[in-house]
């Protein structure tokens, strides 16, 4: 590995690599359009309804970034009477990007700028990956890394919908390459540059999605390498972290005064959801065997390519830890919200980055070791076939997440077409705001007591595609619409 590959990825890439890059991001973005025109009606179609009605209201209402309010109007994710349906978790900068771009050029559905909002920071990862990758491993490992990226079909999925986890990811890793090239920039306008950006982006990532957070560890190490143990003396480090996390506690503060739109939190570290009610899973054996077995080896890593995951990570690094510490991140994130991560695959987002830059590591590692692989050929066909055998099985896995509900879609277009627009109405859907979303009505996802105490909270209209609570309904309220999918009652 030659000594000065980082001053050289610090000034201007080589053609090469931007012809490497280039033909991997093309790819990436062609996996990433597939379906990109479906209804949000795929998988944990709920959670995207709630991040895309945010910015639907921001198109149809006031543009207010800090009053974003969505279409679930109950207690159910707050445990507090909703009736202004505030949405107060992470700032809604990823929701107003795509609100703005769809409110000032409609020339697609607000549902399509919201993926290729996700789409474009995707590919900011993956390019980030490839040159932090670059300078500290090589051109090989890079373009694995940021290959498995683009079309491992877990990454492609998570990559296209419309959710703030890509788009946090991607502003913190343009941090982590921002400060990587201010650690050797050449002048100081070049690093003041680079430093102000680094910081930005991060309070930016944080702003979306605090639990980026933890990819602070491979900031701090940079840092370290800057700095040594006298890191600890530097006014820049303190500014540095005061620019990034000063507007997310400003934002915290805010927030704070309206108790009934942020959602209850604290089962996301220790518990599950189950039918038979919470379940306690800390550290439980549960957990390893949903995360690491059934989620990062077969779903996400498709068996096979685990193999090369672990060479990567017990492999001397090259030139610093840099790249360890972004496994070590992620490692403490899953131990941090072991709850949130086992209820919900879309919460290992947040450690794709370290998968594929370790997945990088372990191919590079098997094909430039000529004196432990006799055979060049051998090992590169068998890197090959590992990643695409793994591709395969993780695909299998994967396929069903593209799979669009086409009832939810048809009763959405019966609701819309018999009840106004300003119509409040009640789903029987255990909290699943999907219906809400695509019949674009204000209401509960549940009935949460008694049709007469939800009447007179404002609610109008009760929607069922059940019978046999029709049945029971139809006795005291008049039903003003059935088919063999539902049945829609005036309260």
């Amino acid at each position: 590995m030659p000594k000065n590959i980082t001053a050289k990825i610090t000034s201007r890439p080589k053609r090469i690599d931007l012809m490497i890059l280039g033909i991997i991001l093309l790819l990436g973005l062609t996996l990433r359009l597939y379906k990109i025109d479906s209804p949000i009606a795929d998988w944990h179609s709920w959670r995207q309804a709630d991040t895309a009605a945010v910015a639907r209201n921001f198109v149809k209402n006031d543009f207010n970034l800090l009053s974003p309010r969505y279409d679930d109007l109950s207690n159910i994710q707050t445990t507090n009477f909703n009736p202004q349906g505030y949405r107060l978790v992470e700032f809604p900068l990823y929701n107003g990007m795509f609100a703005f771009a769809y409110k000032y050029l409609p020339i697609m559905s607000l549902e399509i700028y919201g993926r290729l909002t996700t789409i474009i920071f995707s590919l900011i990862v993956i390019a980030a990956i490839y040159f932090l990758v670059l300078g500290e491993e090589g051109r090989l490992a890079a373009g694995i890394a940021s290959g498995v990226f683009a079309v491992f079909p877990f990454f492609v999925y998570y990559s296209r919908v419309i959710l703030p986890e890509m788009t946090a990811l991607g502003f913190m890793m343009l941090a982590i390459l921002s400060l990587y090239l201010w650690k050797n920039a050449s002048t100081k306008i070049r690093s003041g540059m680079l430093f102000l950006l680094s910081a930005t982006f991060c309070s930016l990532a944080l702003l979306i999605k605090p639990t980026v957070i933890f990819y602070g560890l491979p900031l701090l190490y940079i840092f370290f390498q800057k700095f040594k143990l006298s890191m600890v003396k530097k006014l820049p480090i303190y500014i540095y972290f005061a620019i990034a996390i000063i507007p997310f506690v400003l934002w915290r503060q805010w927030i704070s005064h309206y108790p009934e739109g942020i959602p209850t939190y604290e089962w996301l570290l220790t518990s599950v959801n189950t039918f038979e009610g919470t379940k306690v899973i800390f550290f439980r054996p549960a957990f390893f065997r949903w995360i690491f077995h059934e989620r990062i080896l077969n779903m996400i890593l498709g068996g096979y390519a685990a193999t090369l995951l672990i060479l990567g990570v017990l492999k001397r690094p090259n030139r610093s830890y840099l790249l360890p510490m972004f496994g070590l991140a992620a490692l403490i994130y899953l131990f941090t919200f072991q709850g949130g991560n086992v209820q919900h695959d879309y919460y290992q987002t947040m450690i794709l980055p370290p998968l594929a830059i370790f997945v990088g590591l372990g191919s590079a590692f098997i094909l430039q070791q000529k004196k432990l692989f006799h055979n060049v050929y051998l090992s590169t066909i068998a890197v090959v076939v590992i990643l695409g055998f793994s591709a395969a099985m993780s695909f299998y896995q994967v396929k069903g997440f593209y799979h669009v509900s086409d009832d939810l879609v048809s009763i959405a277009k019966v609701i819309r077409t018999i009840t106004p627009p300003d119509a409040h109405i009640v789903t029987d859907r255990d909290g699943d705001t999907t219906l809400l979303y695509l019949a674009d009505r204000k209401g509960y996802p549940a009935v949460t007591e008694d049709l007469a105490g939800l009447k007179t909270k404002g609610m109008q209209y009760l929607v069922t595609a059940k019978a046999d609570v029709a049945d029971k309904v139809k006795l005291e309220y008049e039903m003003i619409f059935a088919n063999d999918q539902v049945f829609i009652f005036k309260l």
